[in-house]
């Protein structure tokens, strides 16, 4: 099931959505707040509630979370097809604009530190960074690995996904990968939160940790 905004039907049809500062909305087919979508299609079958997240797998993924191990905190949700995967974060943000920009520069400058470079290209998204870094493997070698930072800016938070693996570099691998990320829906709830703080992720209902489940 795919999700869509409230009352889409009745947006005139004039082949691109605007949002209210008159640009092209990014986010006019997700992802989503959960406000712009019926609270039924949330507890729908084939959705995955992780708390601040929801999301909806495809045939043959896997759903996997990246857990700290000292304080138990569900940090990242990593989403697998193949040999690509999609990492989800989301973070609060102000209610009066978006933090994505300046998170981008803060990214490409921790890539130049590490000794890799990172490239603004337009996407499907906005503006997104294609990061290429020096990565070691476990028998020591190095090898630079290719990914995709995307950042979207939604009320009040900013959802940033990472694709890695082949879908980084080849848009057959990138196109489930991008639906993947177009059909979440962001959970920010009405709790204060300072700026960049991570919103709170959780395990489904009956994981168990390290355990990738089929999503």
């Amino acid at each position: 099931m795919i999700f869509r905004r409230k009352g889409k039907n009745d947006e005139p049809e004039t082949g691109e959505t605007l949002d209210e500062t008159g640009t092209a909305d990014v986010r006019a087919e997700g992802p989503f707040d959960s406000t712009e979508v019926d609270a039924a299609d949330l507890e729908a079958e084939d959705r995955i509630d992780l708390g601040a997240l929801v999301v909806t797998g495809m045939p043959g993924m896997e759903l996997g979370l990246q857990v700290d191990e000292g304080s138990g905190v569900v940090q990242a949700v990593l989403l697998m097809l193949d040999d690509s995967a999609l990492e989800l974060r989301a973070f609060a943000a102000p209610k009066t604009s978006g933090i994505w920009d300046e998170v981008r520069q803060e990214i490409a400058g921790e890539a130049a530190r590490m000794g890799g470079t990172a490239t603004e290209s337009e996407g499907p998204f906005g503006t997104e960074l294609v990061l290429v870094v020096p990565v070691e493997d476990p028998e020591g070698q190095v090898f630079s690995q290719t990914s995709r930072v995307i950042g979207v800016d939604g009320p009040r938070w900013l959802l940033r996904g990472t694709i890695l693996g082949r879908a980084a570099v080849e848009e057959d691998a990138a196109e489930p990968m991008e639906a993947t990320l177009r059909n979440v829906v962001v959970v920010r709830g009405n709790e204060p939160m300072a700026v960049r703080e991570s919103l709170p992720l959780q395990m489904p209902p009956g994981a168990q940790p390290n355990e990738p489940e089929e999503a």
